[in-house]
């Protein structure tokens, strides 16, 4: 379980860099400064409480899998903003600004990009399993 939480921590961390550099291009910065923070790695890395949700929902439908993905990213977002909020002061993502926005920890606007995410872990975990590089934990 220590690998696969690492390597979804590597995997969210980069995909974050990729996603925040493309967001400054379309901003017009055309050096396309992607960032992240490192408490991301650890927050990514809670991809691995995914899996047995992904054992148990394989067989339903993409749109509900999807969607049950989203909610949990959500909450796992939104818990771990809270959590660092009270540890440390502040959360380092700030959605405040934003409507859509629930205490500025979370955006709805994010809901295409969590089902997405969802996904692609589901994914992962599927190819981590499929080539033995982890072994499943019941």
């Amino acid at each position: 379980m220590k690998i696969r939480y690492i390597i979804y921590g590597l995997l969210g961390i980069c995909l974050e860099v990729f996603w925040t550099g493309l967001a400054s291009l379309i901003s017009q910065n055309i050096t396309m400064e992607g960032r992240t923070y490192v408490w991301m790695f650890f927050i990514y890395g809670l991809g691995v409480l995914l899996e047995p949700v992904h054992n148990r929902i394989r067989k339903l439908p993409v749109i509900l899998r999807g969607g049950i993905y989203t909610i949990l990213i959500f909450f796992i977002e939104y818990s771990t903003g809270l959590l660092l909020r009270i540890v440390i002061g502040k959360c380092p993502w700030d959605y405040s600004g934003n409507y859509y926005s629930i205490n500025g920890l979370i955006t709805l606007t994010f809901i295409p990009v969590w089902f997405l995410a969802g996904l692609l872990f589901e994914r992962v975990h599927d190819l981590l399993m499929e080539v033995h590089i982890v072994k499943e934990t019941p």
